[in-house]
C-alpha cells in the first residue's frame, strides 16, 4: 500500500507538471522571440516543481521524472522495483495531463511537445542531445545536492524549482528543454510527427544527464 501511495503521488506530480507546465507553453508559446512567453513557460516549469516538492516531496520525493528516478537507482536510493514503478506512473501522470491539454486547447495543439528548435543556427541532432544531457546533469546534480544534507529540507524544494527554471531559460530556444523523458514521451506520442520521430533525443539525452549527474556527485562526495 505504501508503495502504491508513492506511486500514485508521481501520477499526480506528472500530470501537474505537464497541465502547467507544457499547457503554459501552449496557451502563451515558448519561442525566443516571444519573450514573455518564453519566461512564463519556464517559471511555470519551476514552479511546479516548487509546488509538488512541498506536497507530494513527502511521499514519493517528487521525482517525477525518470531521470531523477535514474539517478537515484545509482545512487542506491531507490530500488529497481521502484524504479519500474515510478517511471511507469510518471508516463501515466504524462498521459492524463496530456488528455488535459488536448481537452482545453483540442488535441492538435502541439502540447508542448520537444523537437529541435527552427530558430536556433546551429542545431543539429548531436547538438541537441548534447544541450539535453547538459542540461539534465545540472538539474539532476542539483537535486543530488541539494537533498544530500536534511538541513536543506526547508529549501530544497524552492532550489530545484529555480534550476529547473534556470535550464529552461537556456534550453527552451535550442531543444524547448526536456530533462525529463516523460514530459516529452507522452506529449510527442500525441502531437505526432517531427516531436515523435525526434522523441527518442529526449529521452536518452535525459537519461544519460541523470546517470552522469549521479556517479560525478558520488565521486566528488568520497
Amino acid at each position: 500500500m505504501e508503495n502504491m501511495k508513492k506511486y500514485l503521488a508521481e501520477v499526480i506530480g506528472t500530470c501537474v507538471l505537464v497541465t502547467f507546465g507544457c499547457g503554459t507553453a501552449v496557451a502563451v508559446g515558448c519561442s525566443s522571440e516571444a519573450g514573455s512567453g518564453y519566461l512564463l513557460t519556464a517559471l511555470a516549469f519551476g514552479l511546479v516543481i516548487v509546488a509538488m516538492a512541498y506536497s507530494i516531496g513527502n511521499i514519493s520525493g517528487c521525482h517525477i521524472n525518470p531521470a531523477v528516478s535514474i539517478a537515484m537507482l545509482i545512487r542506491g536510493q531507490l530500488s529497481v522495483t521502484d524504479f519500474i514503478g515510478y517511471v511507469v506512473s510518471q508516463l501515466i501522470g504524462s498521459a492524463i495531463g496530456c488528455v488535459i491539454l488536448g481537452i482545453v486547447f483540442g488535441f492538435d495543439c502541439g502540447f508542448g511537445a520537444n523537437q529541435i528548435q527552427e530558430g536556433w543556427t546551429n542545431g543539429s541532432v548531436p547538438a541537441a542531445l548534447l544541450v539535453e544531457i547538459v542540461l539534465t546533469f545540472v538539474f539532476v546534480i542539483a537535486i543530488i545536492g541539494v537533498t544530500s544534507k536534511v538541513e536543506n529540507s526547508a529549501v530544497s524544494g524552492l532550489v530545484i524549482g529555480l534550476t529547473l527554471t534556470l535550464v529552461h531559460i537556456l534550453g527552451i530556444a535550442l531543444t524547448g528543454t526536456s530533462v525529463n523523458p516523460a514530459r516529452s514521451l507522452m506529449p510527442a506520442l500525441f502531437a505526432g510527427g517531427t516531436a515523435l520521430a525526434q522523441v527518442w533525443i529526449f529521452i536518452v539525452g535525459p537519461l544519460i544527464g541523470g546517470a552522469l549527474a549521479a556517479v560525478v556527485y558520488g565521486f566528488l562526495e568520497d
